[in-house]
């Protein structure tokens, strides 16, 4: 008999300000609450993740380690030249330092392994960071970049989705009512 699943088959990639080791950022809660439940997938990038490991925050390491992380692997002509149009959407005339690199490959990991992009890079003044660039990103690749405040509500529409389609499916055929509708 059919059952509709819970997993709305989205993949998100964290930047290393997400982490939320003192769970002090409630959208983040949130997010990571239905990842725990099944309904989202949350990893990061390695570079993300070494990130995170700098320094001897015992909390933060911990929560660093609790994710599956990729590695950037940009071996082939068409990674490289990935890399090259993320830099100059992200740092056009700009030398590259470490922070910077660090920026392209988080990015680059996100669109690589077809994943969401959470940051808060790019709530500054300055205009130059991740978020600040997701419209680019999004034409040019077709990579989704938003905060974690938007990713709850664009997740909520999802399961909204979902719910509404398991509740169709139970009124219409008989189908089983998942226990989690409504619950999410």
């Amino acid at each position: 008999m059919y059952k509709e699943e819970r997993y709305i088959y989205r993949l998100f990639h964290i930047d290393t300000n997400r982490i939320n080791s003192r769970l002090n950022l409630p959208a983040m809660n949130k997010l990571e609450q239905w990842h725990s439940n099944g309904v989202i997938d949350i990893e990061f990038s390695e570079v993300a993740r070494k990130e995170a490991l700098f320094g001897e925050d015992r909390l933060r390491t911990k929560k660093a380690n609790s994710y599956i992380f990729t590695k950037t692997l940009a071996s082939t002509a068409k990674d490289r030249k990935r890399l090259l149009i993320i830099k100059q959407i992200l740092f056009p005339n700009e030398e590259i330092n470490s922070n910077k690199r660090n920026d392209i490959e988080i990015v680059f990991n996100a669109l690589k392994y077809v994943a969401i992009l959470i940051t808060n890079d790019g709530t500054s003044k300055k205009k130059n960071g991740i978020l600040d660039h997701k419209n680019e990103l999004k034409q040019a690749f077709g990579l989704l970049v938003m905060s974690d405040v938007e990713a709850v509500d664009y997740v909520r529409g999802l399961i909204n989705k979902r719910d509404k389609r398991a509740q169709m499916l139970h009124e219409k055929y008989g189908f089983e009512l998942p226990s989690w509708v409504g619950k999410d």
